[in-house]
């Protein structure tokens, strides 16, 4: 299983580096450390804790608001469903949700499962604006 430093954690979180480390430090999030000594966290365990997040829609006014560059989302597998023909995959990608629907064959030859590091590309003929 791939593991993830703190940095890493923290972009896929859309947070800063000082926010996931004190989510680590408080126990939100367990980590272990590498032969060097450098903390990281399990994949299937963040992806866990960054759907956490996103449903309670972070803790703090330290944390740095996710935005998308181009309609590229990166962020981490949560969700793998596999049909005979079909797959839906769900990306959390720091606030966002995202699922995609694909064939089984593409999930396979990527390789894709809960914990790994993804990025959700967007693109759409429509782009609908409400205010709020």
């Amino acid at each position: 299983m791939q593991s993830y430093t703190i940095g890493q954690a923290a972009r896929l979180l859309g947070v800063s580096p000082d926010t996931a480390r004190r989510w680590a430090d408080a126990g939100r999030v367990e980590t272990h450390r590498d032969e060097s000594g450098r903390r990281l966290i399990d994949g299937r365990a963040l992806a866990a804790f960054s759907v956490e997040v996103a449903q309670n829609g972070g803790t703090s006014e330290d944390d740095v608001p996710y935005t998308s560059a181009r309609n590229a989302f990166p962020g981490i597998v949560t969700a793998v469903k596999l049909g005979d023909v079909a797959a839906q995959v769900e990306i959390q990608a720091g606030p966002h949700r995202l699922v995609s629907l694909l064939t089984r064959e593409a999930v396979e030859e990527l390789g894709l499962e809960v914990g790994m590091r993804a990025t959700a590309r967007v693109k759409s003929t429509n782009v609908h604006i409400d205010l709020t």
